[in-house]
């Protein structure tokens, strides 16, 4: 099933979380075929126009012009981009939430030549935001203004940010809260609607989870990958325009880009709600396409656009392991890093002496034992950290300190120039034995699959009933 866990992760990419409401204007409310909460945030919707009207009763004491000429332009005139079943999505909305997809890439700003094409992808996403949250109300599915704080609150909380503090980063920026908590808001209606309306349909058989308990029992010991994805659909007309775009998204990624930002705001797959994440699979159960290229990729890879059936997908290998097998990037170390710094324009071989001069002394002091009075014969600094897992450590340093006895130090590391250190293993806590998976895990795992599924083909059929109007 969908779980509300997925906002915390997204916290971190800011980029899911846009929104299709303007923060300033007043707002007003236009008849639409489905209900919406009186307690939300609507846009506002241009009221129609016959032509020029003259000024009535209450104008007449304002004296305006006949034919009045704007001097400048306030941004206040919020103008439809589109409106979908009667909710209007204005030009603001799609520049907030442009906005939020520059923060949520280090504030980098957007090659201009590929402004027109982000901008097009940003609004289809607002129109699904826009059908999932009518579809929710029609199954009269209530999200509170508390859930929303609630969760506008953990997202500030991940920044190490107050609410306020978060909302004067977000204005500051081009955004508003009002994005944020639309994309929220969006988020748990959308999950709930399928919890409620797609999932109690949903049938897994014990033969089904049985059979699968015993394919990865046989399997156990071989590779499996966690993978993202972002997917993006195309027919044979539209193939060569998906694939520049999909060669610019990678360019991005290959720049700094997020890759969960990435996929959250351009991925047409399920899995955009979690940042692209398809979790741990194995390759065979791929298309061809994809499973050839997961087995060349390095954990941090980043694929180029692979062409499979319905348009193209660019994968990111996360992490791999061995099936129901203990993997000792899961032990937990005991480390203590001791440091040298250099001044700026310290000379080359004073630098390389000291260096020496920190091998010599961490191969004999034995052990963490010595470490405090070795860095204080250095002149040097030293952290300890007794929580550090391997795979949270760059890949190189993994394969280093996997390999060392307790007791025993890296080569030294870092940057000549300003810093070097080296880590000292004080100990070493591998992991239990990974036992076989249970009933419920599996179960729960093909429930979500055939969930996910379900409410792709749900959003689909809303797209193609929609009343959509693109201005």
């Amino acid at each position: 099933m969908m779980k509300l866990g997925t906002f915390q992760r997204a916290a971190m990419l800011i980029a899911g979380t846009c929104a299709a409401a303007a923060a300033a204007a007043p707002q007003t409310r236009a008849p639409a075929p489905v209900r919406r909460s009186a307690t939300k945030p609507v846009a506002a919707t241009p009221a129609a126009s016959a032509g020029p009207a003259a000024p009535g009763p209450s104008a007449s004491n304002l004296h305006l012009p006949s034919n009045p000429q704007f001097v400048a332009d306030t941004g206040s005139v919020r103008k439809a981009t589109a409106i979908i079943n009667g909710t209007v999505i204005t030009g603001t909305d799609v520049d907030q939430r442009l906005a939020l997809f520059v923060i949520a890439n280090g504030g980098a700003q957007l090659p201009p030549e590929q402004l027109p094409a982000i901008r097009e992808q940003v609004l289809r996403d607002l129109v699904d935001e826009t059908l999932e949250i009518q579809a929710a109300e029609q199954e009269k599915i209530k999200v509170t203004d508390a859930e929303i704080n609630q969760y506008f609150s953990r997202y500030a909380q991940n920044f190490k940010m107050n609410p306020q503090q978060f909302t004067a980063i977000l204005k500051a920026n081009g955004s508003s809260t009002t994005t944020v908590k639309r994309r929220i808001w969006g988020e748990i209606a959308w999950s709930r609607l399928q919890r409620n309306r797609i999932e109690p349909y949903v049938n897994v058989s014990e033969d089904e989870v049985k059979q699968v308990m015993n394919r990865l029992n046989a399997a156990k010991g071989t590779q499996e990958y966690k993978i993202a994805e972002i997917f993006l659909s195309a027919t044979p007309e539209t193939a060569a325009t998906v694939r520049a775009n999909a060669d610019r998204i990678l360019a991005q990624l290959r720049g700094g880009g997020a890759f969960q930002a990435y996929a959250r705001q351009f991925s047409e797959a399920s899995t955009a709600a979690t940042g692209g994440e398809l979790g741990w699979v194995h390759a065979e159960q791929l298309p061809e396409p994809l499973a050839a290229a997961v087995k060349q990729m390095p954990v941090g890879g980043v694929s180029e656009p692979i062409a499979i059936p319905g348009g193209y997908s660019i994968i990111a290998v996360e992490d791999s392991r061995q099936v129901l097998t203990a993997d000792p990037r899961d032990a937990t170390l005991s480390l203590k890093q001791i440091s040298l710094g250099f001044p700026a324009g310290a000379p080359r071989p004073a630098i390389d002496a000291k260096i020496q001069e920190l091998v010599r002394t961490t191969q004999a002091m034995g052990g963490c034992g010595g470490a405090d009075a070795a860095a204080q014969r250095l002149g040097a600094e030293i952290v300890t950290n007794d929580q550090v897992k391997v795979r949270e450590l760059p890949g190189q340093l993994q394969t280093t300190l996997l390999g060392l006895q307790v007791g025993q130090a890296t080569a030294p590391f870092g940057a000549v120039n300003e810093k070097v250190s080296v880590l000292v293993l004080c100990g070493r806590d591998d992991p239990p034995a990974q036992g076989d998976l249970s009933y419920e895990q599996v179960f729960n795992q093909l429930t979500e699959a055939r969930v996910n599924m379900r409410a792709r083909r749900y959003l689909r059929d809303l797209r193609r009933d929609a009343v959509i109007d693109y201005r």
